[in-house]
């Protein structure tokens, strides 16, 4: 049953390991248990954990639609009407996803977002920023640096460096822990 006042933008975001697809998991089973109709979805970039599911760093998983771009989104939603979508890894749909969740809210769904809102490098990660203006709720996490255990706002591509045992930026793009790692602002270390 959609909301008769118009849906909700709410956006959970921060670095990597910071929590965020579980709190996505969290507020699709509260919203299962009050009987909405829920769809899942995340983009078919994210392999990690196998095709068709969001998973969290902590164990946590459940079945989702994987789609390759906003196009596919909306043709998956066709003839559907969730109460609630919920969309993980977002900074991989691009900027076309801000006016299509615009356009899903103002057709009264409520529309959860969980994705990095940083990139490695820490510069904004769009479109999560550009969500993060017009949505109603916004959950910034952090993650706990690896270098320090101070909160980390940010996160950033290593590997290690068999001269000099040391870590250094990394070309991969998508991974874990074997590539990336939290980081407070004081151990980002950026062109390194």
């Amino acid at each position: 049953m959609r909301n008769e006042t118009g849906g909700r933008l709410q956006v959970v975001c921060g670095p990597m390991f910071a929590g965020k697809s579980e709190e996505l998991l969290r507020r699709v089973r509260r919203a299962r248990l009050a009987g909405l109709a829920v769809e899942v979805v995340n983009h078919s970039l994210d392999e990690r954990h196998g095709a068709g599911q969001v998973a969290s760093h902590a164990g946590g998983r459940i079945a989702s639609r994987a789609v390759p771009d906003v196009a596919a989104l909306r043709d998956l939603l066709t003839g559907r009407d969730p109460d609630l979508l919920a969309i993980d890894e977002a900074q991989f749909f691009g900027a076309d996803l801000v006016p299509t969740v615009g356009d899903l809210v103002a057709e009264g769904m409520t529309v959860v977002v969980a994705g990095l809102c940083v990139t490695y490098d820490g510069r904004p990660f769009e479109p999560l920023p550009a969500l993060m203006a017009l949505a109603e709720d916004v959950v910034k996490l952090t993650a706990v640096c690896a270098v320090c255990g101070r909160d980390a706002a940010f996160h950033q591509r290593v590997e290690e460096d068999d001269d000099e045992d040391a870590l250094v930026p990394s070309v991969t793009a998508i991974g874990g822990t074997e590539t990336y790692q939290a980081r407070c602002r004081r151990h980002l270390r950026l062109g390194a």
